[in-house]
């Protein structure tokens, strides 16, 4: 496999959107034009080994999963998408055919949600690498969402469903190959337009579920200095996750709380903007909290019985 043809060929698969990008693919650096906006930037990284193995997940599957990631973050800050920018690290004898599989599942994806991937790189590397850096916008600094808002006395709410992508891993280990909760975990969708839509509703904090509520609810509790009390048997279960539970021998609350890589959106809100989100959101939003004065995170069960459970914590 040729670098240079790779290039090429991964340029020709790569579509021109959204109007910003001046330069893009074959240049030493992309030119973008702001047109008064504030950027809005992030970098996810995924690692053969670490976040993906090649027996469960196909080079499709892996583009798909790493720029989806990466948008989320977006999605989270309430922000629009632009551009994407992507390095490739491919191991020796990976293959042309595979390389484009990977990148024109992940073109797809751009093309859904109006991003222009406008630059990367190609390089050896011991196993498969992919290191995804987003660009994203708002007309200024006050319409993005963040961590450090909630304040005493918000209502915590998610969007979706939650623990279907880590029993779908599970399954996935296990031997399988198909069914809803297999595709959640191969192919997450980023809430990109419930996130600008709960962004200008009044959602006074947001991240994405990315690590599971049990790591990302303590995040925001830590960054915005209060305490924050979840509800897990409010907790929206995934379609067929108490099910797969039972097969796997797991609890689903535990599942939901701290399996992870659901890509939902858990956001902060006062009391009084809850119907305005409900109806903003464009997806079905639960609530399961709220924020008091202390810190740190209660998880709580059946009877306010108090859970020790963490989500998936970054070595």
């Amino acid at each position: 496999m040729s670098e240079l043809s790779l290039i090429a060929a991964i340029a020709r698969a790569l579509g021109a959107r959204g109007g910003r990008v001046l330069r893009g693919p074959g240049d030493d650096a992309a030119v973008v034009r702001a047109d008064g906006a504030v950027a809005v930037t992030s970098v996810d990284a995924m690692v053969e080994g670490v976040h993906f193995r090649l027996d469960t997940h196909s080079p499709a599957d892996v583009g798909h999963k790493a720029l989806a990631a990466a948008l989320s973050d977006l999605a989270a800050m309430g922000a629009r998408t632009g551009e994407a920018y992507v390095a490739l690290g491919l191991p020796a004898g990976f293959g042309e055919e595979r390389a484009l599989d990977l990148v024109h599942a992940m073109e797809q994806l751009a093309e859904r949600t109006g991003t222009a991937i406008a630059g990367g790189d190609v390089v050896n590397a011991p196993g498969l690498q992919l290191s995804v850096t987003v660009a994203g916008w708002a007309d200024s600094e006050d319409a993005l969402v963040y961590r450090d808002g909630v304040r005493p006395g918000d209502v915590l709410g998610v969007t979706g469903d939650l623990g279907g992508s880590g029993a779908g891993l599970l399954l996935l280990e296990r031997g399988e190959r198909e069914g809803p909760l297999v595709q959640r975990h191969l192919r997450p969708e980023p809430r990109l337009d419930a996130g600008q839509a709960l962004a200008a509703a009044g959602a006074s904090a947001m991240i994405d579920v990315s690590d599971g509520i049990a790591t990302d609810a303590r995040h925001l509790a830590e960054r915005s200095g209060v305490e924050i009390a979840i509800d897990l048997e409010a907790a929206p279960l995934a379609p067929g996750l108490a099910e797969a539970a039972a097969q796997l021998g797991r609890d689903p609350l535990e599942l939901a709380a701290a399996a992870g890589e659901d890509f939902e959106l858990l956001f902060s809100a006062p009391p009084e903007k809850r119907e305005a989100l409900d109806q903003a959101a464009g997806v079905p939003v639960t609530w399961i909290g709220e924020a008091r004065e202390g810190s740190g995170l209660r998880l709580l069960a059946a009877g306010g019985r108090e859970l020790d459970v963490r989500g998936y914590e970054h070595s």
